[in-house]
Parts: C-alpha cells; structure tokens; sequence
C-alpha cells in the first residue's frame, strides 16, 4: 500500500524538476551557443527540440501510467532527465547536444503529466485544490532557479552547475525507487490506439480546446510581456523582466491560496474568479503607462492563470478516473499543441502589425475560454443530473 503523504511529495519533488528544467536550460542558452559557436539561427533550431520532446512525452506518460503504474515510469523518466542532463554538461558534440535536449523535453513531459495524475489519482475530494498546491513547486523551481544561476555563474562553469543538478534529479529517482505508488489501473492496459476513442467525447474536447486557449495564453505571456513593455511602453527591459518576473510569481501564490485557504471554492467559482482577474490584468495593459500600475496588470494576469490547469484537469480526473493518465495526456496535447502554434502565431503578427496587438490577441482568447467555459459547466451539470436520474 501506497502513503498519499508520500507521493504527494515525490509528485512535487518532479514538479520542482520540471520547472528548474525549463529555467536552467533558457537561462544558460547564451553560455551553450558561445560553447558550441552557435548563430542565432542555430540556436533557435536546437531549442525548438526542447517543446517537441515535452509535447511527446506528454503524449505517451498516460497510456503506459494507466497500463504499468507510476512508480516505474517515473523512475526511468528521471534517469532519462537525468543522463540528458549530464550529456549536456559534458557534450562536446551538438548531435550529443541534440540528443540530450530532446531527452530532458520527452523525460520532462513525462514527469510533469504523470505528475500531475497521480495527485488526481490519490486525491478524493477537491482534486484540483491538491493540482494547485502541486503547481506551486513548479513556480518554486520557475521563481527560485534564476537566483540560483545568479549566484553560481561567477563561481562555476556552466557545465558544473548543469552536472549538479543532474545529481538533485539523481537524489529524487533514488527516492522514487524507495516508495510505494497507485497500481495500475487496467490489467490488460489502455493501448495507446485506442486514445482515438476520445476524439468521440465531447467534454473532453471542450477541455482540451480550453487549455489549448489556456496554455497558449500563457505562452504568450511568458514570451510576448517583456518586449510589449519594453517597446509600446518604453519599459527599461531589466524592469520589464522584473514585471514578467511578478506575473509567475503571482501564479505561484495563487496556486498556494487555491491549495489552501481557498480551497473550499467550486471550479465554476475558481474559473470565474480567474476571468475577472484576466480581465481586469487585460484593461490595465491597454491603458496604463506608469509602471507600478502595469506592475499591479502583470500579478493580476499572473493570479488569473493560475486557476486553469489544475481546475480542468480535476475535472477530467473526476470524470475519466478508470484512465485518468490517458485522458490527461489527450487534453495536455492540447495544451502544449495551443502553446506552440499561438506562440508562433503571435510572431507573425508582431512582425506584420506589431507587438501592440498583443493585448487584442490576449482578449481574444480570454473570450474563447469564456465561451469554452460555458459549454463546459452545462455539459458537467447535465452528467450530474444525469447521474442522479439513474442512481
């Protein structure tokens, strides 16, 4: 028998791994491409890799967690994150580098959907209030990793200090290997061409397109911020970074107060909460030019998106939970399928109308998830009604 105590925290120890995955790797980029004499363009190409790999990875967790268990997978998945770790640290050879960035994004995608089923798994109430306090670690790792970097680089080698922290990821696979998790679901497993068979469920669908909007909301945040600041409102960039800096920050304290002391609120509640924030972070964007104002739209934006993810996938999880993994992998498909392509898309409105459409393509998708929303909430009220008839 499994501790829910324990693998709780094996599941926020992977989230606190996924986030120091994506910083480290973003955050030492310039000290890779002066290593490996790389031009922008090269740059660019190699870590496009990275997504492909987290989009994969989240592809495939959900069938092989529903048919093996968690336990094994995320111990191979660690090991995996680990050696592409380690291979960056001593690559001399970009084929080698391509290899190992490939491996930290399918090893990371993995770790951060199966993560993230488990909770829902060993959760019996309020699953997404758990989502939320798990998401918190993924802002720990997000927030706490540049000062980290700040304060190793002029001590180690860039090398040294990604080779460290392959050996934390070393320390939490010994972990995992030590403790219980859920068995598998189906004996005779969920095959993965069979995932087709939820394309035919319309809930699943809605959620998915939600967090394909969601996602790619946050995507745009993320990468479109600091340069909206910096050109439309004439931002000094270390101020503008700063400001993107409190956006994450505002979306970890969120999480934490959906964990915590708001964790009593419904979803349709959280959700609407989490609009009025968007919105609100949205008008001030528009129309504010002093900085503590646009300060004050940045955590507000930050807090409004904290409540999507860990929401929608409680939801799945309630409804789906005979194969919850398959299903998270199906909507998180979604998700990172939305961040890239509107992230690309932003890029080629920016370069044919300009940076200051940014705020009309974030109203945009906030009205589509609204809209999302909607049909969400009906379709959950009538499976409850339905569920009462038969009972």
């Amino acid at each position: 028998m499994y501790k829910k105590n324990l693998v709780f925290a094996a599941a926020c120890m992977g989230m606190l791994l996924f986030g120091i995955e994506l910083i480290t790797l973003g955050s030492l980029a310039p000290d890779i491409k002066l290593k490996f004499q790389l031009d922008e363009i090269a740059a660019g190409t190699l870590f496009s890799i990275l997504p492909f790999g987290i989009l994969l990875g989240s592809l495939v967790f959900g069938p092989i967690a529903d048919r093996f268990g968690y336990k094994w997978l995320l111990v191979i998945s660690c090991l995996g994150f680990f050696a592409g770790f380690e291979g960056i640290a001593f690559s001399n050879s970009i084929q080698l580098l391509r290899t190992c960035i490939f491996m930290i994004g399918l090893f990371g995608g993995v770790i951060n959907g199966a993560t993230n089923a488990v909770v829902a798994d060993i959760t019996t109430n309020q699953k997404g209030a758990n989502l939320s306090l798990l998401g918190v670690f993924f802002g720990i790792g997000a927030l706490g990793m540049p000062f980290v970097l700040a304060m190793l680089k002029p001590i180690y080698s860039f090398e040294r200090i990604i080779a460290f922290t392959g050996l934390l990821i070393a320390l939490v696979t010994i972990f995992y290997s030590a403790i219980q998790f859920p068995r598998s679901k189906k004996a005779e497993g969920f095959p993965l061409a069979n995932s087709k068979q939820l394309f035919r469920e319309p809930f699943l669908i809605l959620v998915g397109f939600f967090l394909f909007f969601q996602s790619s909301y946050e995507a745009l945040v993320n990468n479109w911020t600091t340069s909206f600041l910096s050109t439309e409102r004439g931002i000094d960039k270390q101020k503008a970074l700063l400001a993107l800096s409190l956006s994450v920050a505002g979306l970890t304290l969120m999480r934490f107060l959906l964990g915590t002391v708001l964790r009593s609120l419904s979803a349709r509640t959280t959700l609407i909460v989490s609009f009025c924030l968007l919105g609100i972070a949205n008008v001030l964007l528009i129309s504010a030019n002093d900085y503590a104002i646009l300060l004050i739209a940045l955590v507000s934006m930050g807090m409004g998106l904290a409540g999507g993810l860990p929401v929608l996938l409680g939801l799945v999880a309630e409804k789906y939970a005979d194969r919850s993994g398959t299903a998270f992998s199906f909507v998180l498909l979604f998700a990172l399928t939305g961040n890239m392509l509107l992230n690309y898309g932003m890029g080629q409105i920016a370069a044919r109308w300009g940076i200051d459409r940014l705020p009309m393509v974030l109203f945009i998708e906030l009205g589509l998830m609204c809209c999302l929303f909607i049909f969400i909430f009906q379709l959950v009220k009538k499976n409850k009604v339905e569920a009462s008839i038969n009972m």
